[in-house]
């Protein structure tokens, strides 16, 4: 693999821009049909700049297949068919009744149906494609748009494979599950599956027809259009089917537990392959960049720490709790015995050891409960202490095995119960949890005291390493596009974070409600007059609540009046416009160079658009799958809006504080 983008980075002025953040299937417009389409950008964009906006912020817009996340891809570079225009597209004429009926279906839903609008859409273009078909498959201009794109032959292929065995994924194909390039290559020029693959290539060129006028319109209007890229690729997606080599197939994206997530997060998308990616000069991840740049004049990374290190989970664990950093500094046993543990000192850290009783008070029969555990460990001596057989490599091992599932459940808990991971043959990584673990408090101070020292010092190793990859991939990336980079660096960031993100102007994000002074006596917030200017500051994000959800669900409003002071008719209890002015004047005032805020804040500033539940104004809860999450629609047309003159001024009025 290997792409030349021949694009590199320009010098950049920022200056200070007021935006929103909106999925582009929230929007709605007279002529788009059950969801936001490409073409709606352009009657948002006019609406945006009669409010003073000059921003645009999308979610990511690839195409997802049957998962409504737009975080989880089945291509870095095809666009989702779900946002294409049908009545724009120059074959559909002789379709107006079909595409009436379509929107006819959807048009009343409060959330649109992502399944089946995708569904419905689908449908009628593989109807539009078949009643064209030879005129499209003799197209030249198509030949030459496919010739311009050449990964639509693996997606294409992909895409088709897929369909030929109902939608599962690839990692479960009978065949064609690990093909060569050539043998992708020899697939896509097959005659009795060309029609099929040119489907896909029509679909993607006419989307990439759509969004790239959208695009061309929203700038030419003097508003920027900003992408959202997410970090990781899907395992079932045309970029791990085709170029394995570039990722880690054994090892899972995360985060480590916290407060929130007590069992950290496991993402299931495998981890990049750097040393790869590096001897191959990051070609994917630059024509991935590239491919933005079209549309986009700025981008958000997503999870800019994943580039620094990532949570590697083991595949097979059901949980990120094993997990650990990559890179990594390990521990050596002939380290821990330097410090006084001994074989099976380090077997009693590194390895769960289960007692009988743990299994045995779920259904109080001593021989059965032996006869349970006999399938998966083995006994230690005639002790009633166990150890996991060598076969039980991940918590897959343990729910796939012939035991009862309330004795699963506890052996996946004492699974998880351990000081040190044993990454390969006696090289070892502290696990996230280990104070927390039975061997860790069964230790005595002074061996404590040393194991803490030496992962301290492993620490401040793999902090040298995760900057040094940080700088090295993110100045190799940013630099090979004309874009402005943003990132999103929320959570608890080793030091380099900030530090390299400053070095390349990397604008990181500053969320008014997480942004506070959380060592001080009542967390007070941070004013956004002390925000850095290389940074974005947000009212609320694509996965928390709205201002007034919040406000009144999160008891916000005591705190905020605290620490910004009372003003006339503004409650902690209660939410109007008048609060989300007295919101988002606050922001406005704020030395970031970018204010990018969701939509659903702006239309706060009207209680004609109050939805009755403020819950059910979220975009995403994160950690849930439902027909709920990113199926968010505006309240009413863009048109409509447009015509809102009391809404533009409160919009206007809030934009013009922001210098």
């Amino acid at each position: 693999m290997c792409y030349n983008t021949g694009m590199s980075n320009t010098e950049k002025t920022l200056s200070a821009l007021v935006g929103t953040a909106i999925p582009l299937s929230a929007l709605k417009t007279d002529e788009s049909c059950g969801c936001g389409e490409f073409l709606d950008l352009i009657p948002f964009a006019e609406f945006c700049k009669k409010c003073g906006l000059k921003l645009i912020q999308l979610l990511p817009v690839n195409d997802t297949g049957t998962e409504s996340s737009p975080y989880s891809a089945l291509s870095a570079f095809a666009l989702n068919p779900l946002y294409v225009r049908l009545q724009a597209l120059p074959e559909a004429s002789g379709f107006a009744k079909d595409i009436k009926k379509i929107a006819n279906a959807h048009v009343a839903n409060k959330r649109f149906d992502y399944k089946k609008l995708r569904h419905d859409k689908i449908d009628l273009l593989v109807k539009i494609f078949a009643a064209n078909k030879e005129q499209i498959l003799q197209d030249k201009k198509l030949a030459s748009w496919i010739k311009a794109n050449p990964w639509i032959i693996n997606y294409a292929v992909f895409m088709e494979k897929k369909r030929e065995n109902l939608e599962a994924s690839c990692k479960t194909w009978k065949n064609f599950r690990n093909p060569s390039l050539a043998e992708i290559k020899t697939e896509w020029a097959n005659p009795s599956k060309k029609m099929n693959h040119y489907f896909f290539a029509w679909v993607q060129m006419r989307l990439d027809e759509q969004f790239s006028a959208a695009s061309k319109k929203v700038k030419s209007l003097g508003l920027l259009l900003k992408g959202d890229i997410p970090i990781m690729m899907n395992e079932d997606s045309a970029d791990v089917w085709a170029y394995p080599e570039c990722f880690i197939d054994n090892l899972r994206a995360g985060s480590p537990p916290d407060d929130y997530n007590p069992v950290g997060q496991n993402w299931g998308f495998p981890i990049y392959d750097w040393e790869y990616q590096k001897k191959d000069g990051f070609s994917w991840w630059k024509a991935r960049l590239a491919t933005a740049a079209k549309y986009y004049q700025a981008y958000r990374i997503d999870h800019v720490l994943g580039f620094f290190r990532i949570w590697a989970v083991p595949k097979g664990e059901h949980t990120a709790v094993l997990g650990y950093t990559q890179p990594l500094v390990t521990i050596s046993a002939a380290e821990l015995e330097k410090l006084g543990f001994d074989d099976m000192c380090i077997r009693w850290l590194s390895k769960p050891h289960v007692p009988t009783y743990i299994v045995q008070q779920d259904n109080n029969d001593y021989l059965y409960t032996h006869g349970q555990l006999e399938k998966v460990m083995n006994r230690i001596g005639q002790e009633e202490m166990w150890l996991f057989k060598d076969e039980i490599k991940t918590e897959d091992d343990i729910w796939t095995a012939d035991i009862e599932d309330s004795i699963k459940k506890r052996l996946a808990e004492c699974w998880r119960d351990r000081s040190l991971i044993e990454i390969s043959r006696n090289k070892y990584a502290a696990a996230w949890c280990h104070t927390e673990s039975t061997s860790w408090k069964s230790l005595s101070e002074e061996e404590r005291e040393k194991l803490t020292q030496l992962i301290a010092e492993k620490q401040k190793k793999m902090e040298k390493l995760w900057e040094k990859q940080a700088k090295e991939l993110l100045q190799e990336l940013v630099s090979s596009v004309d874009m402005t980079a943003c990132a999103e660096d929320l959570g608890a960031n080793p030091p380099s974070v900030p530090k390299v993100m400053k070095s390349l102007n990397i604008l990181g994000l500053r969320v008014l409600r997480w942004t506070r002074d959380w060592y001080t006596d009542g967390q007070p917030y941070i004013a956004p007059e002390k925000y850095p200017q290389l940074s974005v500051a947000a009212s609320s994000v694509h996965d928390s609540s709205t201002i007034r959800g919040w406000w009144l669900n999160e008891n916000a409003g005591k705190d905020f009046i605290r620490d910004f002071g009372a003003e006339k008719n503004i409650s902690p209890d209660v939410f109007t416009p008048e609060t989300a002015e007295y919101i988002l004047k606050k922001l406005a005032l704020a030395k970031s160079s970018f204010c990018i805020h969701p939509f659903q804040d702006f239309l706060y500033l009207s209680s004609e658009y109050y939805d009755k539940n403020p819950d059910d104004e979220r975009i995403n809860i994160p950690g849930s799958i439902s027909e709920f999450n990113w199926t968010y629609r505006i309240p009413r047309t863009v048109e409509a809006l447009t015509n809102d003159t009391e809404l533009i001024a409160a919009i206007k009025k809030i934009c013009a504080l922001h210098k």
